[in-house]
């Protein structure tokens, strides 16, 4: 049974749309556990103020991570490692061992750094906590400063586990991950009180890092210790790397800005941020990333060997098989919000209220799906293509652009309240100036990816005519759920009640989902979406075999 269970994380899984279905399976049962890990934080906690400070103190650990873990990470490395491994196994593993020293190096003197002088200006990056709760924050950030070197080692594992195709087992890890924080919430907060929680998301990093040793050893490409650096070929990595790295930090400075402003707001509004935040990533993980994640490797392969002709092809399935899941999920998400939130997050300590607050903020947040799905892709195209520049501009224009839009918001929230209250039907709901910060985030990112997709596909002269009939097939199709789905929503709560109750909500939202899924895939069939064939052949066939699905690697006329 184990040596089964070792030879299935080992599978090799080849062909893009394989690769993605493969992926979104296993990153769905991740973020099962994620929703599990959420909602036993709110029914032990609400939204309160340490379920703030927990969400709080991974902002200074997590804007590490991506500064120094992610710029040396899979999608800047395997195009350099799997260049060397063409020439030398031996080559390609001194390569990783430089980075895996310097990173280690680098890191661990950044992370204690912050942890000394944390105390000093702590209660600039939080201002509205209390002297208190910023004694307990530092506590919780120190902590958590191992979670991101954990991470980075994983990151570093994850080039050797991408270029063998195990994409079964680099999905695994986040499993883990989310097991240890549960472990941590279930077991370590009863002996160790708050920093237990903390202790589990370390456990979690750990697991998450050590699930692929065995695989690494076998592969003979381990990282390991080394004193000798070939600084002209790392230089070569770091330069191409630093871009990236600062480009992946613009979302957590987004989120730190968000974070620092929410606290100002109220008490429980960083909570209902995160978890919202949180909950909007599900759809995001399972959707965007697994297809750029199983798009990358394609990719670079295909700019590597010239054939530009298949590196289109494939860009452009990614993009239109993104709009095809995403925009109608964005509908079924904000007419079912509620009752998703409530299904998820609602016992114990979490109110009725919560449930209102966060599901407002969920929704806004939601409206930017295809467009955070889209940014995902679009910038691994970049990065395959070799290109780390116009990713970083692009991203530092956008979170500018959230930034400012956040603070006008905010200041001027009584402008845009009554229409954005009324629409989410939250007026008698407190700190609802919180959904200044998602609609920031939403019309920013929207705006940004927009610009993102227009030089994407005049830069690698991709077919206009095929994105926009399948965005106009995408878009139908989530008019008609969305609307069948409000039309079921209404007639269920005549069914069973306006009463509220984890089976009341549960029956109202599972109804009227199954509808607006069922006039979904309706409205495709009829519009004879070739996205929609695509699903068909590929469900029809054994997903874990290795054949291609017909359409994903050769160009389609």
């Amino acid at each position: 049974m184990i040596n089964k269970l070792f030879a299935f994380t080992q599978k090799e899984i080849r062909g893009m749309h394989q690769a993605a279905y493969v992926l979104a399976v296993l990153t769905f049962g991740s973020q099962i556990l994620a929703l599990l890990r959420d909602r036993l934080l709110t029914h032990t906690f609400g939204l309160s103020g340490e379920l703030d400070l927990y969400f709080a103190a991974f902002r200074v650990p997590d804007l590490l991570f991506v500064v120094f873990s992610a710029a040396l990470s899979a999608y800047v490395l395997i195009p350099f490692v799997s260049e060397r491994m063409a020439g030398s196994a031996e080559r390609a593993q001194h390569l990783l061992s430089q980075v895996f020293t310097l990173f280690s190096v680098a890191y661990l003197f950044a992370a204690c750094a912050i942890a000394i002088t944390l105390p000093y200006y702590i209660d600039t990056l939080f201002p509205g906590f209390t002297v208190a709760q910023h004694q307990e924050l530092i506590m919780l950030v120190r902590i958590l400063l191992l979670q991101p070197f954990l991470l980075g080692v994983s990151g570093i594992f994850a080039v050797v586990t991408q270029l063998h195709h195990r994409f079964i087992l680099f999905a695994i890890s986040p499993l883990l991950y989310n097991i240890g924080i549960i472990f941590g919430i279930l077991a370590l907060y009863p002996l160790l009180g708050i920093s237990g929680l903390t202790w589990g998301v370390v456990l979690g990093a750990l697991m998450h890092a050590a699930v692929q040793i065995p695989s690494i050893l076998a592969s003979g490409l381990a990282p390991r210790l080394t004193g000798m650096f070939e600084w002209r070929e790392l230089g070569v990595v770091i330069r191409d790397s630093l871009p990236r790295a600062f480009t992946l930090s613009m979302q957590q400075v987004t989120l730190f800005v968000f974070v620092s402003l929410a606290t100002i707001i109220g008490t429980g509004t960083v909570a209902a941020l995160q978890l919202s935040y949180n909950l909007q990533s599900v759809p995001l993980a399972i959707i965007g990333m697994s297809y750029s994640v199983a798009a990358f490797p394609l990719l670079a392969r295909a700019h590597a060997e010239g054939d530009f002709e298949r590196f289109r092809h494939e860009v452009s399935a990614g993009i239109r098989h993104v709009m095809f899941w995403t925009l109608p999920i964005i509908g079924l998400a904000v007419v079912l919000r509620a009752q998703f939130v409530r299904v998820i997050l609602g016992s114990g300590e979490f109110s009725w209220n919560d449930t209102r607050l966060t599901a407002a903020v969920f929704a806004v947040f939601v409206v930017s799906l295809v467009a955070q799905s889209l940014h995902l892709l679009c910038v691994r195209a970049w990065y395959a293509a070799g290109n780390t520049r116009v990713p970083f501009f692009t991203t530092l224009a956008t979170t500018a652009v959230i930034i400012t839009l956040a603070y006008i918001f905010t200041t001027h929230y009584a402008i845009i309240a009554p229409f954005l209250e009324r629409f989410l039907r939250v007026e008698d709901v407190a700190n609802t100036q919180l959904l200044a910060l998602p609609l920031a985030y939403s019309l920013g990112t929207i705006l940004g990816v927009g610009f993102l997709m227009f030089i994407t596909v005049r830069t690698f002269r991709i077919d206009r005519m095929p994105l926009h009939t399948s965005f106009a097939r995408a878009f139908a199709a989530m008019l008609a759920g969305s609307a069948v789905a409000y039309a079921m929503l209404q007639v269920t709560v005549l069914v069973f009640g306006t009463h509220i109750t984890l089976w009341g909500i549960l029956a109202q939202g599972l109804t009227s989902g199954i509808f607006g899924l069922i006039t979904i895939f309706i409205t495709y069939a009829l519009l004879k979406s070739p996205e929609f064939a695509d699903l068909h052949r590929a469900l029809t066939r054994r997903i874990l075999k290795t054949q291609p699905v017909l359409g994903e690697d050769t160009p389609r006329d």
